[in-house]
């Protein structure tokens, strides 16, 4: 269980019991370890990271000295584990992690390289989004259904979990939250199968959104100009 944090020292105390409960929940289907990623937070968040967690075998502390993005931290918390089946969950709770007790038999028994959450999903859904924020998500993620011809809907969840075999070693060009879409991409240009689970995104319960959105809107444009320019070569990706 991967979790990215990125100056998040105010939520540990909440966080904390929720991987407990979680862990507790998911007993009788894997054993749970966690990847905690500091992605080189600013404030408290690595001296309350070893203050929690430091002594518990079962939780592995990872640090960035510098900010890389979500998705380097994401592949740092593979890197740091071997086990078979990785998930990445958002360290502030917008979904609830508890839906990986359903979506492990997605994975499990099947070949399917990737689940991923998705609110886009006729049986998903949203609460207390941000309208502007809603509409970006829903048309970036628009744009790469419709230039890949696939039948996925949300494409930039980070709530997911993986056949870490299947995803460990592609490369990112992307490091940030754009990596989460070209990750995607990447998966299904090699001719891998993404399911989507349908679940709930709410708003953060605690601290406040690390995105660039200027810098996120432009960085999606370019990859989907990118997807765009080589369909007719699918084993390029930007």
């Amino acid at each position: 269980m991967i979790v990215p944090l990125k100056d998040e020292a105010e939520g540990l105390a909440a966080l904390a019991p929720r991987l407990d409960a979680l862990q507790a929940r998911l007993a009788s289907l894997a054993d749970v370890e966690f990847v905690l990623v500091d992605d080189g937070s600013t404030d408290a968040t690595w001296a309350e990271l070893e203050s929690r967690f430091a002594a518990r075998a079962d939780v592995r502390l990872e640090r960035h000295p510098q900010n890389r993005g979500l998705s380097a931290a994401i592949r740092t918390g593979m890197l740091a584990t071997d086990a078979p089946l990785c998930a990445s969950i958002d360290g502030d709770l917008s979904y609830d992690p508890g839906e990986l007790e359903h979506m492990l038999p997605l994975l499990q028994g099947t070949d399917a390289a990737i689940v991923t959450a998705s609110p886009y999903h006729p049986d998903g859904g949203v609460e207390g989004v941000p309208r502007w924020r809603l509409f970006l998500s829903r048309t970036l993620s628009r744009g790469y259904r419709v230039l890949l011809r696939s039948e996925i809907r949300t494409w930039t969840s980070c709530f997911r979990l993986y056949r870490r075999a299947a995803v460990v070693d592609l490369p990112l060009d992307h490091p940030g939250f754009l990596g989460t879409a070209e990750l995607l991409v990447r998966v299904l240009r090699r001719g891998d199968r993404v399911v989507e689970h349908p679940c709930v995104l709410g708003v953060r319960q605690f601290g406040a959104s690390k995105m660039k959105i200027a810098r996120t809107i432009v960085g999606h444009l370019r990859l989907l100009w990118w997807v765009r320019g080589t369909r007719n070569n699918p084993t390029t990706v930007p």
